[in-house]
């Protein structure tokens, strides 16, 4: 599907320009979420004081962020993938400015902050996803292939990660976390601004065409995606390992990172400082990877780097107090990083029909981000009662029995590139994907990469 040309810009440009503006508006309002991901546990930490509701606090950032995951794909294909994107930024930059307006004016109260991380989960995992399952159409009128896109995608995704970090260690220092919050809620705006008019007639941004709207046509459309995720063993051993990882994740920026920073290395500055390192290290091995990865078995590729970027940081940080020792352990982390959503960009691409992908991205996203709300909230319950060390040493075992798995079951023998010309296409698409046979276009990370991986 190549949609309609967009108007009004020049003939050399037409085709590259929503592809350059989607990737435009998703870094810039990553680059904002990497302010509030630092700046709400050090807001959290700084006013109360306590790790447990700083996890508390994540986990109600993110639970709802699973149930608009569930339930999600069938509504962003009837409103159209546009207006999905739009709507998320706007109401996630309301919530986020609340914030500090509310604490500005002595009004905030934790219930509130609870409430208002929620409502910005809620709707912003839609706005994700509907930009994500864009990326094939928008790559074909580019002009790209699908991995260069989906490892361009990844490197602007990463990079606005370690900026973002960075200047939200630097403003929390010293303007303070209340002001990066706001900070954030004109990122928001910015990347409303990109998809209105990046995203103006193409086709595949628009509302499809699907059965009148009825409780037995929204379950039978979100239970196509479930099928599909069932019957195709690779995809479902995706999810279910990238399940546990993201929670490890979460609990390790929402609370272990933060409180170690607070408790060992001198304070946000070096929280920012060591997240941007490993985005800075994840976006040099995006990029690497797009330009030589299709060389490489990306079976082997994918389970050394996560490996690599999982539990080793968690015991550099239980075992060391400096900021060196993390630092170098998080860069070749966030290098090893980088390749993994390219990679599951890839594969998942290649196995799900465009008809399917809303679907199937949502419920995937589901899946991984399962364990993320418990994540954070386990995270800060762990520190309290076993102290930071033994929180960090018990994750970190964890997340090295998760990495494990690609080398482990048969369901991952199947990952690397399958042959054909054609996209996969309807219900053939889906039997040929369970049996391994998939025929994909020779164009072929959130992750989608069911969620982002690390």
């Amino acid at each position: 599907m190549t949609g309609t040309k967009t108007p009004g810009t020049p003939p050399g440009s037409r085709e590259r320009w929503p592809l350059v503006a989607t990737l435009a508006a998703n870094t810039v309002s990553i680059a904002g979420s990497s302010l509030t991901l630092i700046g709400v546990p050090w807001f959290v930490l700084q006013t109360t004081g306590s790790a447990a509701d700083a996890g508390i606090v994540a986990f109600c950032a993110t639970l709802p962020v699973v149930v608009s995951a569930i339930v999600g794909g069938p509504v962003i294909d009837r409103l159209g993938r546009r207006r999905v994107s739009l709507a998320s930024d706007l109401v996630c930059g309301l919530a986020v400015a609340a914030i500090p307006l509310l604490h500005y004016a002595g009004a905030l109260r934790f219930w509130m902050l609870c409430a208002l991380m929620a409502l910005s989960g809620l709707v912003h995992t839609p706005g994700l996803t509907a930009r994500y399952v864009l990326l094939p159409d928008l790559a074909a009128r580019a002009g790209t292939t699908l991995p260069r896109a989906a490892s361009l995608y990844d490197a602007a995704s990463r990079g606005a990660r370690m900026s973002g970090a960075a200047l939200a260690g630097v403003l929390i220092a010293v303007v303070g976390a209340e002001a990066v919050l706001l900070l954030d809620a004109v990122t928001f705006a910015a990347s409303a601004g990109l998809i209105a008019s990046g995203l103006r007639g193409v086709g595949a941004a628009q509302p499809q065409r699907l059965a009148p709207v009825s409780l037995a046509s929204y379950r039978t459309e979100l239970g196509e995606g479930y099928a599909f995720l069932v019957r195709t063993p690779l995809l479902l051993a995706i999810t279910l390992m990238v399940m546990v990882t993201n929670g490890l994740d979460q609990g390790w920026s929402s609370v272990l990172l933060p409180v170690h920073a607070r408790d060992a290395l001198g304070g946000a500055t070096q929280l920012g400082l060591l997240t941007a390192v490993f985005g800075g290290a994840a976006l040099l091995g995006a990029l690497l990877y797009g330009a030589y990865g299709e060389r490489f078995p990306r079976r082997a590729v994918f389970a050394g780097a996560f490996l690599l970027c999982g539990a080793p940081r968690y015991v550099v940080a239980a075992v060391t107090d400096g900021t060196l020792p993390l630092g170098v352990t998080m860069a070749l982390g966030g290098f090893a990083a980088g390749v993994l959503n390219p990679i599951l960009t890839t594969v998942i691409y290649e196995r799900v029909p465009d008809a399917l992908r809303s679907r199937v991205s949502s419920v995937t996203t589901a899946g991984v981000e399962l364990t993320m709300p418990l994540g954070g909230l386990g995270a800060g319950l762990l520190v309290e009662r076993a102290g930071l060390t033994g929180a960090l040493l018990t994750l970190g075992g964890i997340y090295l029995l998760a990495t494990l798995s690609p080398l482990v079951f048969p369901a991952w023998r199947t990952m690397e590139r399958t042959t054909g010309t054609g996209t996969a296409t309807g219900t053939d698409a889906g039997t040929a994907t369970a049996t391994g046979a998939t025929d994909v276009s020779s164009s072929g990370p959130g992750p989608s990469a069911p969620a982002p991986a690390p």
